[in-house]
């Protein structure tokens, strides 16, 4: 598994999250941040699936 790609995705969407939060944009981060947990759990779970 690449963790570092997860990793990289997590930091940089939990960075725009940040931002959003800053800017009062509360929805936006959390539609962020819940797309950000969706898409690594498939690749996780997709990547699991072809072992």
């Amino acid at each position: 598994m690449e963790y570092q790609k997860l990793y990289s995705l997590l930091f940089n969407t939990c960075t725009d999250a940040l931002e959003s939060i800053n800017a009062q944009n509360f929805g936006q981060a959390r539609d962020l941040l819940v797309k950000a947990q969706q898409e690594c759990e498939e690749r996780y779970i997709s990547r699991e699936t072809k072992r």
